[in-house]
């Protein structure tokens, strides 16, 4: 029935993409008479340091939407509706074809003609060419641009006003945005004024604003040169507050924290504020009604403001991260109040106020999900409680208790698809926000403020082939260092997993003893280290990077702790060489020892409002060594499914060129992994997303311990050992989460014999060669 089914979606898809073909071919039913389809709309130009997307985004009229840069599916849909009804659902969801007018590249010409003037190049040179296809009734428009020479800046001086913030402003000039012989570029000039009321409001001068920063440029001296100027006044400034001495320093004097703020309150004044039951610990002064909800010690903690003498926007903004970050109030605002003060008061006086409306401090929630883990269906629940501010420090508790029964596909002598597989669990954690350490230093956490977190649990669970216990603790530092940086390091990461009741004919299944010696009990005790890159903004559509370092070292300390006791090794057969073995327990279980280190790039490219590019590396290798010789099956790599090299089921590729047999239970893993995905994504109809995809790479052994024939890396033969697979799919984008059906094709298969293992033009394409699987979220 799998197999039906991969077939019929295969023939699905390929119906789709001809009938698309078929009617963008013939895409004018719905062009009047007389007029004519846009059928494309290109852009020449002459310069390289111009950015042809850029100028696109200038053009007031484009054509129609296109898949694969030629594709136009949408507007095919539209073709295929009735001519008499006006709401037909094909039109709905389809797209109305782009007329050409005349008047709109006009228009596009004077924004082509803005954009070029912005960026320097007043002698631009726009001319528009538009070819008909008469008998196609459609016309494709060309844009020539000649930039001509540009402006260049010759001469950038400062004239300011006041004394006093000359050397303010002038001892930044090495970040200075615009330099000399740059192109007289209006963007860059912008940046250059928002560097300066940045950099004086970080210095104390909090009324300081785009107005007080001007620009004067001379562009007569007939060479394409310019002189410019940045006049720094205070004119805007003494309009405004006329009381208020130009350019002055402001200092914060009292802060008020209101914890159960309400946007419906006005609060404005300190007679307002002193109605309220108070608490003052000088500067601070809490407000609330009833007793405070909050240690004072936390908002003193994380308040930034008063790193710095004089206000700092910097700081400001600082303390705002920490504060959203707390995940205690829906509502974080902080502003601040001018106190009235005299004309020749050489520093003014701020009071901020923290006006921060609560989340609930307790509550419960519970889930049900259906789940698939590469293929296998199944259901959970989770029932979930979480206190906030358990201990008046904004510490969020949260305890987890799981059920998950699971239908395993492959299951070696398993007829019975029932939910063969179950799973329960209890999961506690603390979160403090704040880095607990006696050697704690505030200025290590300069961005935002670091959290401690505390995990426990205990996990069931009862598969078909054997029982399997775990029981962990955490601890671990959480903390950003900028927008983009994140990192997390646990100093304790403890696993003991017990495995029992196996099933004979599952362990007899597996017939190497490099793999069935890792289903024993073990322990883990590790230290790892997480450090990830990420430039993605889900709320803007731009192009983003994401890398990811993970480092793991396990069994050290405990290696060091049995030395130092004295205790003696156990006596072992291996079970690989039949030779003597010795190794170090702990209660009664043999330790793992081993190093681990991942490699993960993303990167993201916007094509246009509809479709994009998405590129994916991953490296990884796991060495073990010391007190035991393999790694830990659950830290073992594997490939295939939802998420990995989808031509192949999870756990089935690998590693190298081995081969498992058919019968085989699905278990592939080993301690390399290599992998390269591509996928481009577009815009369907609604919600409905497609992607076609590549994906390569494979698993390998990290050393001979490992029997499994053609398993062990090579550098000289490894790159003829990688598998490749491609396909499509669909996602279903509801918001809250996708859903994600993909069908892949394998391409080139490692384990096929070498010379021949290229799928096409080898071997008849069968049903064999495809894999469907369906997941939750974009797999990279």
């Amino acid at each position: 029935m799998r197999r039906r089914f991969k077939m019929r979606y295969f023939r699905i898809m390929g119906i789709l993409l001809v009938l698309s073909v078929f009617v963008s071919c013939s895409s004018t039913k719905f062009v009047p008479e007389g007029n004519y389809l846009l059928n494309n709309v290109d852009i020449h130009v002459d310069n390289k340091l111009i950015s042809r997307e850029d100028l696109k985004a200038q053009i007031q009229q484009t054509e129609n939407l296109k898949i694969l840069g030629f594709i136009k599916f949408h507007l095919g849909l539209y073709d295929l509706s009735s001519r008499e009804k006006t709401n037909d659902w094909l039109k709905r969801i389809g797209e109305a074809p782009v007329i050409y007018e005349e008047s709109q590249t006009q228009k596009s010409k004077e924004q082509l003609a803005i954009y070029l003037r912005n960026k320097g190049y007043y002698d631009a040179v726009i001319n528009d060419t538009v070819i008909y296809h008469d008998r196609k009734a459609k016309v494709s428009l060309v844009f020539n641009i000649k930039t001509g020479t540009p402006y260049r800046i010759r001469k950038y001086i400062y004239d300011i006003k006041d004394p006093k913030i000359k050397p303010v402003i002038l001892g930044d000039s090495t970040h200075q945005v615009v330099k000399r012989n740059d192109l007289f570029d209006v963007d860059r000039l912008d940046q250059d004024r928002e560097r300066v009321v940045t950099l004086m409001k970080n210095h104390g001068y909090y009324l300081f604003s785009d107005d007080n920063v001007q620009y004067l440029a001379d562009s007569t001296l007939n060479n394409h040169q310019v002189d410019l100027k940045m006049e720094v006044s205070d004119d805007d400034l003494r309009n405004k507050y006329e009381k208020i001495q130009h350019y002055k320093k402001f200092r914060v004097r009292n802060y008020f924290v209101r914890t159960d703020y309400s946007p419906a309150q006005l609060v404005q004044g300190r007679n307002e504020k002193t109605k309220n039951d108070t608490l003052t610990d000088p500067p601070y002064v809490f407000i609330s009604k009833g007793k405070l909800k909050y240690r004072p010690l936390l908002f003193e903690d994380l308040n930034r403001i008063p790193d710095s003498t004089y206000y700092s926007l910097k700081n400001v903004e600082k303390t705002y991260r920490s504060l959203t970050q707390l995940q205690q109030f829906r509502l974080v605002n902080v502003n601040f109040d001018v106190i009235d003060s005299l004309e020749n008061d050489s520093i003014g006086l701020l009071d901020c106020n923290f006006q921060l409306s609560p989340l609930s401090r307790q509550g419960f929630s519970a889930d049900v999900e259906g789940t698939n883990s590469s293929g296998n269906f199944g259901i959970a629940g989770t029932l979930n409680y979480q206190h906030r501010n358990l201990f008046r420090g904004a510490e969020i508790f949260n305890v987890t208790l799981k059920t998950a029964f699971e239908r395993q596909q492959a299951v070696v002598n398993e007829s019975n698809l029932n939910f063969n597989t179950r799973e329960f669990g209890v999961e506690a954690s603390l979160t403090i926000p704040k880095f607990l350490s006696p050697i704690y230093r505030r200025s290590l956490f300069n961005y935002q403020l670091p959290q401690t977190s505390f995990s426990v649990g205990y996990n069931y669970q009862r598969r078909p082939d054997y029982t399997r216990t775990i029981t962990n603790f955490r601890f671990s530092y959480n903390w950003k260092s900028s927008a983009f940086r994140t990192h997390s390091l646990s100093l304790v990461d403890v696993n003991y997993v017990n495995l029992s009741a196996f099933n004979e004919d599952f362990i007899n299944s597996i017939k190497d003893l490099y793999i069935k010696s890792s289903y024993t009990d073990h322990l883990i005790s590790a230290m790892n280290y997480t450090f990830v890159d990420n430039t993605q903004n889900i709320n803007k559509r731009e192009n983003y990077r994401y890398f990811k370092w993970t480092f793991e070292s396990a069994g050290n300390l405990l290696d060091a702790l049995v030395k130092l006791a004295g205790k003696e090794k156990t006596a072992d057969v291996d079970t690989v060489t039949n030779q003597p073995v010795y190794y170090y327990q702990i209660l009664g279980t043999r330790f793992a020892q081993y190093v681990k280190t991942d490699f993960e790039y993303r990167y993201g490219y916007m094509l246009n409002d509809y479709s994009s590019v998405v590129g994916r590396a991953f490296v990884g290798a796991g060495l073990p060594y010391g007190n035991n010789n393999t790694l830990p099956f659950e830290k073992k790599y594997f490939t295939g499914g939802a998420n990995g090299i989808r031509a192949w089921q999870v756990r089935t590729l690998g590693p190298g060129t081995y081969k498992a047999s058919d019968s085989d239970y699905p278990n592939q893993s080993a301690d390399i992994k290599l992998e390269g995905n591509l996928e481009y994504r577009y815009k369907l109809l609604g919600r409905l997303d497609g992607a076609f995809f590549l994906d390569a790479g494979n698993i390998w052994a990290i050393n001979d311990k490992d029997n499994r024939e053609g398993a062990q890396f090579k550098f000289d033969t490894f790159y003829k050992e990688i598998a490749i697979g491609t396909g499509t799919g669909f996602r279903f984008d509801f918001t809250y989460f996708i859903f994600r059906l993909d069908l892949g094709m394998k391409l080139r298969d490692p384990s096929l014999e070498a010379g021949k293992r290229f799928i096409i033009g080898n071997y008849p394409i069968q049903a064999k060669h495809f894999n469907f699987s369906f997941a939750i979220g974009y797999p990279f």
